[in-house]
């Protein structure tokens, strides 16, 4: 894969083997058998190009077959990969047109270590030794929400044995980053924790994964991003193309799928604040090195520019896709602290959680003039020193704008005309992200136990209420919770997709059926943030732990999935 550094602050990585597609697809086939020749149902097929930064993926069918037609071309590697067994890695050259067809055995682990090895990191973390109760501050759901934040704990990075005294300047640096408190008993107890449970043997949980028909007819898209660490992608509902911002880098990564490029455009200039890590000063217009607006979350907005949440500066950043470039930001002002994730309603308003702050934002464009609107006081839960304001959405009915906090373990109703606030006890512990459907119903993920919650809005006489109905996502081993971030309403079905992100698995709920179905993720230490839709209905996401090492490869991606037909 090649950079090429083009003129102003653009930068394009050229996918060299895909600019020119071929007419007709290659088609790589096969049969896969275990050792003792026992047909492979669900077994991954991943065929990547390392050079250009794709793959595709698909799983045999129950008779261990699979055809898998793709785009790619040349030298490729193959890997297969299912649970338990492992995995087998291959080289093949596949030519415009070629088929390419081959019986594949794959061999059963058989040590404990190897074993424990493999599982994701949720049956490691699982498989502490928490306190008990329910306020015990390090139980388990506690836990779970103060720590996997950011990335999963209990893969290869973050598991290795080490005594308490090693964990302490990592627990402090976590605390750090949450707001949370610093007193040394807490940390103290929590290392002990992570010692104990993290000491090098094998683990005994042995989780068993169920294999839905829809397997056979799934296929995965991966497009690596080769600068930075993109945060929250969404899809261009006209073009398809994918921007993804990116928290660490401040620029725009601007992915087309058809023909294998991705562009990058740095936020510098054009009035754009900065802030330099270490200092209280703002650079306006002054790029520096290590300088950084930090953009996190992003909504189009019926003029067709993203309007993007800057958490390091505290604005409020607008990208044109027509002309690709950044326009002057807004400041927020007010005592904002970490404007995080924003939507945009049909008026044109920008609605945004301040997550430092216990607030919610509300940007007119138009004016300019942003209105901050200060949440009712919230008791914060585990050791964060705020309630953290989070997800937020608006209704697809009357328009009324909705957020969690992560660590108060409310929802909320914004009347978007009088800024009305109105809070409830949350179904689920830890709403993290949420996104109504068509009907009117809120889907919110309950990141601290591993749950989906169906809020209905109701009124009556004026007064707003709510219903509600939990769903527990599978955790497949006694005691293993899944750990939604967030999730998507995919606009034709209307199933629900989670971004889960300690069992390297996407998962979809089906309301009418009212049941989960998995989805293995091509890669192992994944970490997923936000669902888009392409107009061809693939459920796309950036795959980016912090830090990235975390991943294997090393390398963020953005990551899409389809079902390509009608399940059977």
């Amino acid at each position: 894969m090649k950079i090429a550094d083009t003129t102003g602050s653009i930068a394009i990585v050229a996918l060299a083997t895909l600019i020119s597609l071929p007419a007709t697809a290659g088609t790589f086939s096969g049969t896969i058998t275990n050792d003792s020749g026992k047909a492979m149902e669900g077994v991954m097929v991943r065929v990547s190009d390392e050079e250009a930064g794709l793959a595709v993926a698909i799983f045999s069918r129950p008779d261990g077959k699979f055809a898998l037609d793709t785009d790619l071309s040349g030298k490729l590697d193959v890997r297969l990969r299912t649970p338990y067994y492992r995995d087998v890695t291959l080289a093949i050259e596949l030519g415009s047109d070629a088929r390419i067809n081959k019986s594949l055995a794959m061999a059963a682990m058989t040590s404990d270590k190897e074993i424990s090895d493999s599982l994701p990191a949720a049956y490691h973390f699982g498989s502490l030794p928490f306190e008990t109760g329910d306020d015990a501050v390090f139980n388990r759901y506690q836990f779970q929400r103060d720590c996997l934040s950011c990335h999963q704990m209990g893969n290869p990075l973050t598991r290795f044995p080490r005594d308490a005294d090693a964990w302490h300047d990592t627990i402090r640096r976590m605390h750090f980053y949450m707001g949370g408190r610093f007193d040394a008993k807490l940390r103290e107890r929590r290392a002990k924790i992570l010692s104990k449970g993290f000491d090098g043997e094998p683990i005994s949980v042995r989780p068993r994964f169920p294999l839905d028909p829809s397997l056979g007819i799934a296929k995965y898209f991966e497009y690596r991003l080769v600068k930075g660490s993109p945060h929250d992608s969404i899809v261009h509902p006209d073009t398809g193309l994918i921007y993804s911002v990116d928290q660490g880098w401040s620029h725009m990564a601007i992915t087309d799928t058809e023909k294998g490029e991705t562009e990058y455009v740095s936020q510098r200039g054009k009035g754009n604040r900065f802030h330099l890590p270490g200092t209280a000063t703002d650079e306006v217009g002054n790029f520096k090195e290590g300088a950084r607006n930090s953009p996190h979350s992003l909504a189009l907005r019926h003029d067709g520019k993203y309007y993007v949440t800057n958490t390091s500066t505290n604005t409020i950043g607008v990208f044109n896709p027509k002309t690709a470039e950044w326009d002057p930001s807004f400041v927020i002002g007010g005592g904002a602290n970490y404007p995080h994730t924003i939507r945009v309603d049909k008026k044109g308003i920008a609605w945004f959680t301040i997550a430092g702050s216990e607030m919610l934002g509300r940007l007119d464009p138009e004016s300019g003039k942003s209105t901050l609107i200060r949440l009712p006081y919230g008791v914060s839960g585990g050791v964060s020193g705020g309630t953290q304001p989070y997800g937020i959405d608006i209704s697809t009915t009357d328009g009324s704008v909705w957020y969690g906090r992560l660590f108060g373990d409310k929802i909320g109703r914004i009347d978007p005309e009088t800024l009305e606030v109105i809070e409830y006890d949350s179904p689920v512990r830890g709403p993290r992200r949420m996104q109504f459907d068509n009907a009117g119903d809120l889907w919110v993920t309950g990141y601290s136990e591993g749950m989906l919650a169906r809020v209905t809005p109701k009124s009556k006489g004026g007064a707003h209420e709510i219903d509600s109905k939990v769903y527990a996502m599978p955790g497949f081993a006694p005691g293993i919770r899944p750990a939604p971030y967030a999730l998507g309403v995919h606009p034709q079905s209307q199933d629900i997709w989670l971004n889960e992100n300690m069992t390297n698995r996407f998962y979809r709920f089906i309301p009418s059926e009212e049941r989960f179905v998995v989805y293995p993720i091509p890669l192992m230490g994944t970490y997923t943030r936000d669902f888009s839709f392409t107009p061809d209905g693939k459920a796309c996401a950036s795959n980016n732990p912090a830090p990235l090492a975390a991943l294997e490869g090393g390398v963020s991606e953005v990551l899409c999935i389809k079902l390509e037909q009608k399940d059977v």
